[in-house]
């Protein structure tokens, strides 16, 4: 049963586990990587967690707390073999997605969570005429004065009423004008 996806690009993947496991199976994978040297297919396996900042009978600890309990995030290159080993690892109920097909995150939802900076590819400059696809200025056209890719905004300039009024928007709102 191949995977339709399976174009040797390492994408991440979100795995369900049972509550609690979800270091275990971090560990547990990493150890059965190494050991049958798969490397080459999985880059990194991240529980993603955050720190809590908690004051109890006026002291202020720091605990780490899960982000997405019940779910471990995995960047792979699913092949029939490594889809196995994943699926088969103690604690895994299974790969988000549909049925057999594991659903790889969109650059969107990996730049959303911030534990992996998606370079943004952009097909317009400044000075350049965009028009806006998305939003409440949708249909507009307007020249782009400032493109932030840290932030993934543009700014554009926008003729309206009359006068030029500068928004702010992100780059997949806008498209180049050819």
């Amino acid at each position: 049963m191949a995977h339709q996806n399976e174009d040797l690009v390492p994408r991440w993947y979100v795995i369900h586990t049972y509550s609690g496991y979800e270091n275990k199976v971090k560990t547990d994978l990493e150890k059965t990587v190494k050991n049958r040297e798969l490397e080459d297919y999985f880059f990194d396996i991240v529980v993603p967690m955050e720190e809590q900042i908690e004051i109890k009978e006026g002291k202020r600890n720091t605990k780490l707390k899960k982000v997405f309990p019940g779910y471990v995030l995995i960047k792979m290159i699913v092949t029939d073999s490594t889809w196995y080993i994943v699926r088969n690892t103690r604690g895994v109920t299974g790969f988000v997605g549909s049925g057999t097909n594991p659903i790889p995150l969109t650059d969107e939802e990996i730049r959303a969570m911030g534990f992996e900076d998606v370079p943004v590819n952009i097909d317009y400059d400044l000075k350049d005429s965009v028009k806006i696809i998305a939003g409440a200025l949708e249909g507009f056209v307007g020249t782009v004065e400032e493109i932030n890719k840290e932030k993934g905004k543009v700014k554009v300039v926008v003729s309206m009423f009359g006068r030029e009024t500068p928004v702010e928007l992100e780059f997949s709102q806008v498209q180049k004008v050819n």
